[in-house]
């Protein structure tokens, strides 16, 4: 998952997260629910891209995924999950063995440490199991909120909303769910989604927005969604035919 450097909203003196007021969305309710309803004919079965064995891998792939892509992730997890699956066999490695596993991967040296530590971590704390609680996830080292919201979604099944890069330009490039923060932009698909699309919401935003709605230039020929589409760049009205992607 390539990351690059989004605001979050600022907590208040005492804590807090300060309510404010979020954009609203520029859609319906029955467009919103139209653009899912197509998405999730389109995918299924949407699947997060990081390869992973069990919670305890997958928690280190996102770690490992911050400002790299999941390709790269991969091809390095590949060979340290066949000798290190769990935080013992993590711990066993060292970080050196980590280290030489993933340096292919961006800023490896301190996702070596880090991998270390919450192995360290969970051993101590929990018992060598991932938790799934938000604040004992971001209690990790390495561990953010959007780590924890993939973690809690894919592998306990919460519908949680984890904004990458591509969630973040998407709800604002349509006007699904506008925010100037991730936090925002969380908050604001949280209340726009339908619940019962939610569990699948961020797989298949992601998705949408690595292989159509891309960055420089959106396939919106390709776009199952081109004629609900707000976008004022956009370059077709038309939607593509829903196609099933396994």
């Amino acid at each position: 998952m390539t990351k690059t450097k989004m605001k979050s909203a600022p907590a208040s003196a005492g804590g807090r997260r300060a309510v404010k007021r979020l954009p609203k969305s520029r859609y319906t309710r029955d467009e919103i629910e139209e653009i899912f309803r197509r998405l999730s004919l389109q995918r299924p079965e949407p699947r997060g891209e990081l390869e992973h064995v069990n919670p305890y891998t997958l928690l280190v792939a996102v770690v490992l995924s911050a400002q790299a892509t999941d390709a790269g992730v991969n091809r390095a997890t590949r060979p340290l999950f066949a000798i290190a699956d769990t935080p013992e066999k993590m711990l066993a490695l060292g970080e050196e063995g980590v280290r030489d596993h993933i340096r292919t991967i961006g800023l490896f040296r301190n996702k070596a440490r880090n991998v270390i530590l919450l192995s360290e971590a969970l051993i101590k704390n929990h018992h060598g199991k991932v938790p799934a609680n938000r604040d004992a996830l971001t209690a990790l080292p390495g561990v953010g909120r959007k780590t924890a919201n993939v973690v809690l979604n894919m592998a306990f099944g919460e519908p949680t909303m984890a904004v990458d890069t591509h969630i973040f330009r998407i709800a604002n490039r349509i006007g699904l769910a506008p925010g100037k923060t991730v936090d925002d932009v969380e908050q604001n698909l949280l209340r726009t989604v339908p619940e019962h699309y939610l569990l699948h919401a961020h797989h298949w935003l992601i998705l949408h927005g690595r292989y159509v709605c891309k960055a420089r230039k959106p396939d919106c020929e390709a776009c199952v969604i081109a004629d609900l589409c707000k976008f004022k760049g956009k370059t077709c009205d038309i939607p593509a035919p829903i196609v099933p992607v396994g």
